[in-house]
């Protein structure tokens, strides 16, 4: 699965200062149970010196989620306050010598808990709920506002560059187009073109694998699910790879259920994580594709 560093995996097994923080006044929570990641941290930082004297975090989430809290914790106790909110989502990923880029998100998540928190210290109004633009990624709750401040914080150029930083379009895939414009118009910004075949900034996958090897790992994959699918009369069957795009087809209760959108997403992600690339699954009925085919 993903590459952890050796201190990814040491913050992750004995994290650094969680749990509550008794005389905390900053407070900062970010992050939706829902979605999937949540965090809340907490600062006990003195008055007159506006130094932090401790921090701790409480943290719903993967692996990458626990040691970047950790980390950022570590990394801006006996800071002031203004050079604690220097530290950027980067910085906490340089600490741990590194994240996979499917989970940079999780340093983000940290860079606005802290912004948060440093905020509610100050008696200042701040919102993690992305209010202030449009929202673009439904699937995630991701404004444009997000989506524009991280592409330029990190110099971002492709979809997947956004999907590791924020996760907006990791799920359903349509707010792709989306992304493509905000990516346009911050890169037109700084002299630059979108090119929509730009790769990410650095590929998941150190050494490539065949065709076959890949596919192999997607049935893998289909594999793992089709248990469940089957107890509730369903199932799901691989009709073709195309690139990036996988297309398969629901079948049984599957077929038309309303939860079918759901369980392809899910499906979706588990193929992300083990091909470690960007892909999107499409349903399409069994034998609609061979029909294509043959008015080509």
């Amino acid at each position: 699965m993903w590459d952890y560093s050796d201190k990814v995996k040491e913050h992750f097994f004995q994290p650094r200062n969680a749990g509550p923080l008794d005389g905390a006044n900053g407070v900062g929570d970010v992050g939706s149970i829902s979605c999937g990641d949540a965090l809340r941290l907490m600062l006990k930082v003195e008055p007159e010196t506006d130094v932090i004297l401790d921090a701790h975090f409480q943290t719903f989430g993967c692996g990458s989620a626990i040691a970047s809290s950790s980390a950022l914790t570590e990394m801006i106790k006996g800071k002031t306050l203004d050079e604690a909110l220097k530290v950027s989502n980067q910085d906490i990923a340089d600490y741990l010598d590194g994240l996979p880029p499917e989970k940079m998100h999780c340093s983000v998540m940290g860079r606005e808990a802290l912004q948060a928190a440093v905020a509610n210290y100050r008696g200042e109004v701040w919102s993690d709920d992305h209010e202030e633009g449009a929202l673009v990624c439904k699937c995630f709750a991701i404004d444009a506002v997000m989506i524009e401040d991280t592409i330029r914080a990190n110099n971002l150029c492709s979809v997947q560059d956004v999907t590791n930083y924020t996760k907006a379009g990791g799920g359903c895939s349509s707010c792709h187009e989306g992304i493509e414009e905000i990516l346009a118009q911050v890169m037109a910004e700084r002299g630059e073109s979108f090119n929509p075949g730009a790769q990410p900034k650095e590929e998941a996958p150190k050494g490539g694998m065949t065709n076959l090897q890949r596919i192999k790992k997607i049935e893998a994959v289909l594999e793992s699910v089709r248990p469940q699918l089957k107890r509730d009369g369903g199932d799901i069957e691989l009709l073709d790879v195309d690139g990036k795009t996988i297309y398969v087809s629901m079948t049984g209760a599957c077929a038309g259920c309303q939860m079918e959108a759901l369980t392809l997403q899910g499906i979706q992600q588990k193929l992300m994580e083990e091909l470690k690339e960007f892909i999107k699954i499409v349903p399409t009925k069994a034998g609609a594709l061979s029909r294509a085919s043959c008015h080509v």
